[in-house]
């Protein structure tokens, strides 16, 4: 009797607790849902009328100016690191100095519109600050280790190589961005992108925000303390913070997820005594995942994707750790202990958050509609096997939480 007792007293635990991270998971995915259209709107017209020929005929040389143009052309471009790879290549092979692309590719991850708003939903100024003063001292830091070590000599290789990969696919053509603006294709086309933008991340937020619920709900704050070394200390010592910055992309690795499916993970990290250096080094890391190697591998050859894998760590874990010390210094250091656990937040009320949900799921609605009668859809799975398995793994998340939302009715008090 006793252990049928307690075999029930288990499963209307873990029944209630997988409810709870479902719940959370559709609940940080709804606070989120406007700042996603918002964003990614925003950086769909400024791809379509500033175009990556445009980029690439500015971006010719190799000195600050190209560095200054590489960084400002990241900043207005897509968050999608998948994306970003692609046109850093497409960039580098067009004849961008390796040091103006890296700036672009650090840019277009971590400088982006979209992703301050996310952070800024998630986490709070402080961390929208960092983000941006960060993405600045990521690329002036990539830049110095760079013309330090001279790439080893691997720039010409990694050069013929992407070369070879990118053949000669546009003609060169750089359309008035006026006219384009202002006619029915340039909206078509920004209604497209705005859809091809969400189809480049689907997986990433959808596996993002299901971890980042079970993690909330699973898992003990005991486990943060013990895996971040100094974590929910009130003065962690610097061995402690800096041990941080490196345990930040080691967790950000094993995750893989994007960079815009980690804020609300990071958010969770946060509330559970994670120093503001662990958060910013988890939140630059996502361009030292697995998956994002394995590309740069494909594009460069493995021994330019291990230095720029190399170079991003150190860069990143200096950053974080700079950006901690100067926050503590001015007094503006975030505090945990001041954070509502994701899991105690109340999502789903009649706020501005439903009302500018409801604006973007009608706009997203419409260019869906467009994009379907005028163009059609790809492959949802993706090509390539990092996204083959990305999709499998967003089709666990999403029969997950639709059983953990659905198993409400079936919990006993």
């Amino acid at each position: 009797m006793w252990l049928k007792l307690n075999r029930t007293g288990s499963l209307n635990t873990f029944l209630s607790t997988w409810h709870e991270a479902a719940m959370t998971s559709a609940g940080l995915f709804w606070m989120a849902l406007w700042a996603f259209g918002l964003g990614y709107l925003v950086s769909s017209m400024i791809q379509v009328f500033v175009t990556r020929e445009r980029m690439k005929k500015t971006m010719g040389g190799r000195g600050p100016k190209a560095v200054g143009l590489g960084t400002f052309f990241g900043f207005i471009s897509s968050s999608c690191s998948f994306a970003a790879l692609a046109t850093t290549r497409s960039l580098f092979a067009k004849g961008a100095g390796l040091i103006p692309a890296l700036a672009f590719l650090l840019a277009s991850t971590n400088l982006v519109i979209e992703l301050g708003i996310i952070i800024a939903v998630f986490l709070g100024w402080q961390f929208v600050v960092g983000e941006y003063a960060g993405g600045i001292l990521l690329i002036l830091l990539t830049w110095l280790i760079v013309r330090v070590t001279g790439a080893f000599g691997l720039t010409k290789k990694a050069r013929e190589r992407a070369q070879a990969q990118e053949g000669s696919d546009d003609n060169g053509d750089v359309p008035d961005w006026k006219k384009l603006m202002a006619s029915r294709e340039g909206w078509r086309k920004v209604a497209q992108r705005y859809v091809m933008e969400w189809g480049m991340v689907w997986k990433d937020v959808t596996v993002g925000f299901t971890v980042a619920g079970i993690i909330a709900a699973f898992v003990p704050r005991s486990f943060f303390e013990a895996l971040f070394i100094g974590s929910g200390s009130d003065d962690p010592a610097f061995w402690q913070v800096a041990a941080q910055t490196v345990i930040g992309p080691v967790a950000a690795f094993f995750t893989f997820i994007g960079s815009m499916g980690n804020i609300p993970l990071a958010a969770v990290l946060f509330s559970n005594g994670v120093s503001f250096a662990g958060i910013m080094a988890f939140i630059f890391s996502d361009l030292v995942v697995l998956p994002v190697l394995r590309i740069q591998a494909k594009y460069y050859g493995w021994g330019m994707a291990l230095y720029i894998a190399g170079v991003f760590l150190l860069a990143l874990a200096a950053t974080a750790l700079v950006l901690h010390y100067a926050f503590a210094g001015m007094g503006i250091l975030p505090d945990a202990g001041s954070v509502k656990s994701v899991t105690d937040r109340e999502f789903f009320n009649v706020d501005y958050t439903l009302f500018l949900n409801l604006a973007f799921l009608a706009l997203s609605g419409v260019f869906l509609w467009w994009k379907a009668v005028t163009a059609g859809f790809g492959n949802p799975m993706g090509t390539g096997i990092t996204e083959r398995v990305l999709f499998g793994l967003s089709v666990i998340a999403c029969l997950w939480l639709a059983g953990g939302l659905l198993i409400a009715p079936l919990l006993t008090g």
